[in-house]
């Protein structure tokens, strides 16, 4: 977790007045993501998610993406990083159920890859 989770988070608690944070599995991070993917298990994410002010509620879900969860909970927004704007799978899902979608800018640099490449330029 870095900053620019914690800026997302907080753009998204001004969206609604409960924030539910669904955290993809171990699993499926690894599947989608890399191999070497999560740095921090799902215990320990869920935890330090769970310990920040504007967080309601913590779960998780094991699928690749989140369609399944968002159409059990039916959000009234759902929030993701613009970066994924143009590939959001979920997009149907929330607007059938009559919830928008609201995308948070990234912040340069603020990224889990570029943190992992500053750190194996730093070891070498």
């Amino acid at each position: 977790m870095h900053a620019g989770h914690v800026y997302i988070l907080s753009e998204a608690k001004q969206q609604a007045d409960v924030l539910i944070v669904a955290l993809n599995s171990d699993r499926s991070i690894r599947e989608y993501k890399a191999k070497d993917r999560p740095i921090v298990p799902l215990q320990y994410r869920m935890e330090l998610i769970a310990a920040l002010e504007d967080v309601d509620y913590v779960t998780w879900f094991d699928e690749l993406d989140p369609r399944e969860f968002l159409q059990k909970i039916k959000p009234h927004v759902h929030v993701i990083g613009a970066e994924y704007q143009n590939k959001c799978v979920e997009k149907e899902v929330v607007e059938q159920n009559g919830g928008t979608l609201y995308f948070v800018e990234r912040i340069e640099g603020l990224s889990t890859t570029a943190i992992i490449e500053k750190i194996k330029k730093c070891a070498l």
